[in-house]
């Protein structure tokens, strides 16, 4: 049985998730940027943000390598702009479907590259009085903050479920992630380490 979200808005309930597991992960990050990954985390909520339409309209994903072709072929503001998506994409991407990468034809890593590296190239790009400062923290900080997103996401599919759980505990088992076990064990769905099954 699914759990209901009691938060006013979806944002706050993204914020004190993040800020739980940013705290229980013990990274350290600058309110702004708190802000911003609360604002990526409720917009990529809707897939519309997360996918573009296709030509037969049906949602499709712009491969990264694409965006940052595109990025180059395009003025400083669009580029920006283009290469702010792809961080944030690979951000999303990287977190929310780690297993799925881990799968996939090309891995985690490369989402967490190429998105480190499109936001190294924003904060060089953006005017010194704007969000530049954001931009290279969550470059300076994308893998870490990568492994915040997969706690999210993990502890969301738990609450949704036997399936969901289910997928967490395949995943713990195939990666013997430490973040996915304690999301089990806070869930009682696994002894604590030390503790008798």
């Amino acid at each position: 049985m699914s759990q209901l979200v009691t938060a006013p808005s979806l944002k706050e309930f993204f914020k004190a998730l993040l800020e739980e597991v940013i705290r229980r992960q013990r990274v350290a990050v600058a309110e702004t940027t708190e802000f911003y990954l609360v604002n990526l985390l409720a917009d990529f909520a809707t897939t519309d943000h997360l996918f573009s339409k296709g030509e037969n309209g049906r949602n499709e994903q712009e491969p990264l390598a694409m965006l940052y072709h595109r990025s180059l072929q395009q003025q400083r503001d669009e580029r920006i702009r283009t290469l702010r998506r792809l961080g944030d994409v690979s951000l999303y991407q990287a977190g929310f479907f780690s297993g799925a990468l881990r799968e996939g034809p090309v891995g985690q890593d490369y989402y967490i590259q190429m998105g480190g590296a499109a936001y190294a190239q924003v904060a060089d790009l953006a005017p010194a009085a704007g969000f530049a400062a954001v931009y290279r923290e969550l470059c300076a900080k994308f893998r870490a903050l990568v492994d915040v997103l997969e706690e999210i996401a993990a502890r969301g599919l738990v609450s949704n479920g036997a399936s969901g759980a289910l997928k967490v505990y395949e995943s713990w088992v195939r990666t013997g992630n430490d973040r996915l076990e304690q999301v089990l064990v806070d869930a009682g769905m696994v002894a604590p380490k030390g503790m008798p099954n």
